[in-house]
C-alpha cells in the first residue's frame, strides 16, 4: 500500500503570507485561491491557525476549503482553535493571549460575513479529531504531542495533553504554564508531529518533530514532508520576539 503523501505544517497564527511562501515552496500552486499539489500531496495542520497574526479569518476561510470542501488537507485543533470556538459559540472566554486580534478581525465583519465565518470554522473544529493518526498509524498529528500510552485513547486529560502539553500545573514568570518535556521520554513506534512550543528550529528527539518555529514572532514556518521526512522553512516578516522562543537544555 503506498504511503500517504502529506505536507504538515506548524502553527500559522495567521500569517497568510508566510503559508503561501511555504506551500510554493513545497510546489503546491494557489489557482484556485487555495494551495493544490500536482502529484496528490495533501497537507496537514497541527492547530492554532489563528490569533496574533494579521489574517486569522483568511487562514480559516482556506483551510475550511481545503479541508471540509475539497478533502485536500488534514487538520487537528490547537488551543487557540478550541479558545476561538468556545468564543464563536458565546462561551466567557478571556479575550487575551491572542483571541483579541482574531476577534477584532471577526468584528470588522458585517453580520453576513460574521455568519459565515463562524459557520466555516465551527464545522472545521467540529469535525476534527482530537489528534491524527495517519499511515496505518504510523504518523500521528497532535497540536502540543501526545504520550505513547494516550495513543488512541480521548478522554479529557489525554485533550489537555493534545492541547496544553505535559503542564505541571505551576506558571512562569510571564504567566504561561510550566511544561514537562515530554518529547524526551517518548519511545513510541508512531512518528509524531507537532507544534504548540515555539523553537528557533525544528526539534526532532525520539521520533518526534516539533514544527513549531515561532512564524508569528518573527521566527520561521515549517513544513515536514512525510514519508520523505525531509524539513521546509520560510523566513517570517513579523517582528522578532527573542522570548517566545523555548530553549532545550
Amino acid at each position: 500500500m503506498n504511503s500517504i503523501k502529506i505536507d504538515i505544517i506548524g502553527d500559522i497564527h495567521g500569517c497568510v503570507k508566510e503559508f503561501k511562501e511555504l506551500t510554493i515552496e513545497l510546489g503546491y500552486n494557489w489557482d484556485s485561491g487555495f494551495p493544490v499539489h500536482p502529484d496528490s500531496r495533501v497537507l496537514g495542520f497541527v492547530g492554532d491557525l489563528t490569533d496574533r497574526g494579521p489574517e486569522s479569518i483568511k487562514v480559516i476561510e482556506i483551510v475550511w476549503q481545503l479541508v471540509i470542501k475539497h478533502k485536500k488537507a488534514f487538520y487537528t485543533p490547537g488551543n487557540h482553535c478550541n479558545k476561538l470556538y468556545r468564543f464563536l459559540l458565546g462561551n466567557k472566554v478571556q479575550i487575551a493571549h491572542g483571541l483579541e486580534t482574531t476577534v477584532a478581525e471577526y468584528e470588522s465583519l458585517n453580520k453576513k460575513e460574521q455568519q459565515t465565518i463562524s459557520k466555516k470554522f465551527m464545522e472545521l473544529y467540529e469535525k476534527a479529531p482530537l489528534y491524527l493518526q495517519l499511515d496505518e498509524q504510523r504518523l500521528v498529528i497532535a497540536h502540543a504531542g501526545i504520550k505513547q500510552e494516550y495513543i488512541g485513547q480521548t478522554h479529557s486529560k489525554v485533550k489537555e495533553f493534545v492541547l496544553y502539553g505535559d503542564i505541571t500545573g505551576k506558571k512562569n514568570l510571564d504567566g504561561s504554564p510550566v511544561r514537562r518535556d515530554w518529547a524526551k521520554n517518548y519511545h513510541g513506534a508512531p512518528c509524531i508531529v507537532y507544534g504548540h512550543t515555539p523553537v528557533k528550529e525544528p526539534r526532532i528527539i525520539n521520533n518526534t518533530y516539533n514544527i513549531d518555529t515561532g512564524a508569528v514572532f518573527g521566527g520561521k514556518l515549517t513544513a515536514l514532508r512525510y514519508p520523505e521526512m525531509e524539513l521546509f522553512t520560510v523566513a517570517s516578516t513579523m517582528p522578532y520576539i527573542e522570548e517566545k522562543f523555548k530553549q532545550f537544555d
